[in-house]
């Protein structure tokens, strides 16, 4: 809380995401859910183009038990929608059976943009 004693700090004005902006350190760990509200993961990172400046991809991580066995995923940004009830992301379209079939974003798996594309129907 800001008081007049007091300088706000980063989290006080970034605590907000009723608008149309979210701080990136709301968005890393943020839980992601089905169009059922279903929980299906969290945003782990961020893929941002460097020339433009724009969000193309949330990586989604999914599934494991204690880091083993775990998954992530590229999914275009704009697929993304914040819901603020839930206070995290929905997808309409994602089910947890449709991403045993996503490309693995992996260091040794996919790093072809337009194969992830594809996949999504972008």
């Amino acid at each position: 809380m800001i008081t007049p004693t007091n300088q706000p700090t980063t989290a006080d004005l970034t605590e907000d995401t009723q608008g149309s902006l979210i701080a990136a350190g709301k968005v890393n760990g943020a839980s992601v859910y089905g169009a059922d509200a279903e929980r299906i993961g969290h945003i782990e990172d961020l893929m941002i183009d460097k020339r433009a400046g724009t969000v193309e991809y949330g990586v989604l991580h999914f599934g494991g038990f204690l880091g083993l066995g775990s998954k992530h995923y590229a999914v275009p940004w704009r697929m993304l929608r914040y819901d603020n009830e839930l206070e995290g992301f929905v997808v309409e379209n994602i089910t947890k059976a449709r991403l045993d079939n996503a490309p693995v974003y992996e260091p040794a798996g996919v790093r072809d943009w337009n194969m992830v594309d594809n996949y999504w129907g972008m």
